[in-house]
């Protein structure tokens, strides 16, 4: 567990991933590994130095122990993890591709979906510099989305920076119902990090430039649109510049944006500089996709460095 106070708190809904391995015929093969959206960020983040805190609940089970060993490995604080003797903890199957994923969740009644605005650890989300939640949060029950309202709020109230990403799943929620949470939330979020796929349906907008501002008419002074394999359009209130992609032979992108989640806001912390931030960050997310599962490929940050370090001496 890391000492100290988090700089960055991530909340959200831990899950365990069992990534289906290649296979000419018969019965898939499934590797074990980890995801949750929140859950990834905070590790992409505590890999580049970050000192991360992670706030959820767990099942008291071996899929509950399992995550929080990790997060101990990753030098993640999860002492505002709750252990629910009554619920289980999520897991999910998913079969890789480049171009994307196709996932299958048995997350019903899980732990984390079962917290409430009582479980929420005040002093702990005031005592930070960002707070970092998604949508999903939001979508897996209306006593998790009460309590990412009442985390925001909390945060806004202490003056603590509030970064949202939109992770967008019509699984969980139609996009009726989506739409207006999601916007009131970017309305009020600090740290605008959707997706163009995502906000493309939830704005009915196409160009990239005027999603971007769409977000920041309603409120959001940083906006950074990831647009997958084409890198991504960041914007301050003052500034706007185009990344593009580190290009690397993807094999799953699952958790390419969380890691670019995780690393814009680990550097942004280091540096205040959304620029610099998303300059690594593209840089973390393709590494992501060459590797399988959301967790084992996610770089450290010493991998971007000597990416960032080779591309700048080839410039020269």
């Amino acid at each position: 567990m890391t000492a100290g106070v988090p700089d960055l708190v991530c909340l959200g809904e831990p899950l365990v991933e069992f990534t289906a391995q290649a296979s000419a015929a018969g019965p898939r093969r499934y590797l074990q590994g980890f995801g949750g959206d929140t859950s990834n960020t905070a590790i992409a983040a505590a890999r580049q130095g970050a000192t991360v805190g992670y706030i959820s609940a767990v099942g008291r089970d071996r899929f509950g122990d399992q995550l929080r060993r990790l997060w101990q490995d990753e030098g993640i604080d999860h002492s505002q993890v709750i252990e629910n003797a009554d619920a289980p903890t999520g897991i999910y199957f998913v079969i890789p591709d480049p171009e994307g994923r196709d996932f299958c969740y048995y997350r019903a009644g899980s732990a984390a979906s079962r917290m409430t605005p009582a479980d929420l650890p005040v002093a702990t989300i005031e005592s930070a510099r960002i707070l970092h939640l998604s949508a999903i949060s939001q979508a897996i029950s209306q006593s998790a989305s009460a309590l990412a309202l009442a985390a925001m709020r909390t945060a806004k109230e202490a003056g603590v920076l509030v970064s949202y990403d939109s992770n967008l799943r019509l699984n969980l929620w139609p996009l009726e119902a989506a739409r207006p949470v999601i916007h009131k939330a970017m309305a009020d979020c600090d740290i605008a990090l959707p997706s163009l796929d995502d906000s493309r349906l939830l704005t009915g907008l196409d160009d990239e430039d005027a999603i971007v501002d769409f977000y920041h008419d309603l409120g959001a002074p940083v906006v950074a649109l990831k647009l997958g394999a084409a890198g991504a359009l960041v914007s301050s209130e003052s500034e706007r510049r185009r990344f593009p992609a580190h290009q690397v032979e993807a094999i799953d992108a699952t958790g390419a944006g969380d890691t670019f989640d995780g690393v814009f806001l680990a550097t942004l912390i280091d540096t205040g500089c959304p620029f610099t931030a998303a300059t690594r960050a593209v840089v973390a997310a393709a590494l992501t996709t060459t590797g399988v599962g959301a967790v084992a490929p996610i770089p450290s940050a010493a991998a971007v460095d000597a990416i960032l370090q080779a591309a700048g001496s080839a410039a020269r």
